[in-house]
């Protein structure tokens, strides 16, 4: 089976990419599962109902989230009843929705989607190293092959869930920063991993934000207004082969489009 995962959709622009692009993609290569982080899909900051209905409609199959989650507080009217939606698993205790889904695909096969975020230079939520192997152990009583969007800052915080999950998960797949890393590897006991996947959205911005407010912040120290940028679009993903039986993946490769890096049918 293969696993298509989109990164970071972010704003307008991101949104236009995922409806100009995610069909084409899953016609060029036919995944069994779609998985897309809509955290800043709605103007940069959370998710709404109408755009948790339209990612879903394009082709989504599951959406993650991150530590934007609670941006848009039309998040709370739906999240309880949105079955394919998946948030940190670590936030605490008596949060809304759920870190833990599965997606049950033709075959009877079985996909398990794990949400976790990091600690480091984010709020310090509860431990996602213990959290994540709970939430493994409990979805490995279903099936083998999990997949897991960790939503953090540094590469060592990435990398150390990666290896302490290896062998246990089918992939471990970086969030957050917006910018694709090239460190795609199986580690030796069959988990695909990537430090980020990257960005859906605009091209030409910083993050996906307005290049001059970035810069007058850096510039000045001084609260300035984030806004989307505006122009071309860019699309980050990853596609990773796994194995339906054992859970294992044999083979991981990144997918952008930009201007630089046209897609070709």
């Amino acid at each position: 089976m293969k696993i298509l995962f989109v990164g970071d959709v972010y704003g307008r622009t991101g949104r236009q990419m995922i409806q100009d692009y995610l069909p084409k993609l899953k016609s060029k290569f036919n995944p069994t599962a779609t998985i897309v982080n809509a955290e800043n899909a709605a103007h940069g900051k959370g998710l709404t109902k109408k755009i948790y209905r339209q990612l879903l409609e394009v082709g989504a199959d599951m959406l993650t989230m991150g530590n934007h989650t609670w941006d848009n507080r039309e998040i709370f009217e739906f999240i309880d009843d949105a079955k394919q939606l998946v948030r940190p698993a670590n936030f605490p205790a008596g949060t809304p929705g759920t870190g833990l889904r599965f997606l049950t695909l033709p075959h009877n096969i079985q996909v398990a989607v794990i949400n976790i975020q990091g600690r480091v230079f984010l709020p310090p939520l509860d431990d996602p190293f213990s959290t994540v192997k709970q939430l493994v152990d409990e979805a490995r009583k279903k099936t083998p092959i999990i997949f897991i969007d960790v939503h953090a800052e540094t590469t060592s915080e990435k990398l150390a869930l990666g290896w302490y999950l290896d062998g246990t998960v089918s992939a471990v797949v970086g969030t957050h920063t917006h910018v694709q890393t090239a460190d795609e590897r199986i580690f030796p006991q069959g988990t695909a991993y990537l430090t980020d996947v990257g960005m859906t959205g605009p091209y030409n911005g910083i993050i996906g934000v307005q290049r001059a407010s970035v810069t007058k912040r850096f510039l000045t120290s001084m609260p300035v207004r984030f806004e989307s940028e505006e122009g071309p679009g860019q699309l980050s993903a990853v596609l990773i082969h796994v194995n339906d039986k054992t859970g294992k993946a044999s083979k991981i490769e990144r997918i952008l489009i930009n201007d630089d890096h046209l897609f070709f049918d």
